[in-house]
């Protein structure tokens, strides 16, 4: 029986085969981490040769990380990584998790390198006048998108299984307006990629008490998954956890408190919230429904600080 160590070896090796096959001649980003360092390198695999490499044990990064192996120190030596790719001419690698769950330091360092490489890229482009426009940066700043849950996906074919990864992203604008999508790719930033475009195509409005809360308590559905909302007053701050809280913080809503009371299927959660909070119905619309104005059904009102005409939308 082969030792652990040959085990590993094998894992990793059939691994670098199935990543060559998907990466189109694009270097390899690799990581490794332990206890105390983490550290990334991108590999030109066709040379055999690293192109650039970062670590916690750098000495110009050394000082400013005051654990070397906690979250806040994988995406400083993201962010270092994606400098020096920039600078030797990379923009596009294939990510190598090499057997590490996506996720904690894996993940932190992965999103710190492309959020970093999306901005020097971009600024780059505006430099040497080729951007996308002021109108796509501020479509850009104007969303906030929050990744729910990634999962490991198959497909089973004739040959064996095709592995990939699943995204569920959740985006809005802070200002009422709120979206999810989902998202498949053989990598995870194309699968979050293709997730968010997804989110932004089925935004909806939802209406909010003063900006900040719910017109009133409001339960939804959607599978095996239950939630209650319920209105709260101010500085009472979001109350949820997970999924409602992601679908909460992009939507802005400030004052809130939920709970779950079904399956804890991340979907299944992120469907019934926002079920829930399409299910509200605003001051204006119910005057609308009995023939009555809107200070008649604000005045009947129980609970909560002065009505403004923004609160009746």
């Amino acid at each position: 029986m082969a030792s652990k160590a040959v085990q590993k070896n094998k894992r990793a090796q059939r691994n670098r085969s199935k990543i060559r096959a998907v990466s189109g001649g694009r270097p390899r980003l690799s990581v490794f981490r332990s206890s105390k360092n983490i550290s990334a390198q991108i590999i030109d695999d066709a040379k055999g040769a690293t192109i650039v490499s970062a670590s916690s044990l750098d000495t110009a990064l050394k000082g400013d990380i005051a654990k070397g192996a906690d979250k806040e120190a994988a995406s400083k030596v993201g962010k270092a990584l994606a400098e020096k790719a920039l600078k030797a001419g990379i923009k596009d690698v294939v990510f190598d998790r090499g057997g590490y769950i996506f996720h904690g330091r894996i993940k932190a360092l992965a999103d710190a390198a492309r959020e970093d490489r999306q901005e020097r890229g971009d600024r780059g482009d505006r430099q040497r006048g080729r951007g996308r426009g002021a109108a796509d940066r501020e479509e850009r700043d104007e969303f906030v998108d929050k990744l729910v849950a990634i999962n490991r996906v198959a497909k089973v074919v004739k040959g064996g299984k095709n592995f990939g990864f699943a995204a569920l992203v959740v985006v809005g604008d802070q200002k009422g307006r709120v979206g999810f999508g989902k998202g498949k790719a053989r990598e995870v930033p194309e699968a979050i990629r293709k997730a968010s475009q997804e989110a932004k195509r089925s935004l909806v409005r939802i209406p909010l008490r003063e900006g900040r809360t719910l017109h009133h308590d409001v339960a939804g559905r959607w599978g095996a998954g239950k939630v209650v909302l319920r209105a709260a007053p101010p500085g009472t701050g979001i109350i949820a956890g997970g999924p409602m809280r992601a679908v909460f913080e992009t939507l802005g809503v400030h004052d809130v408190v939920a709970k779950s009371l079904g399956s804890s299927n991340p979907y299944n959660m992120v469907r019934a919230t926002i079920d829930a909070l399409k299910a509200q119905s605003s001051p204006r619309s119910i005057a609308a429904k009995r023939g009555k104005k809107v200070s008649d059904i604000l005045a009947g009102r129980t609970g909560g600080g002065e009505q403004t005409g923004a609160d009746a939308a």
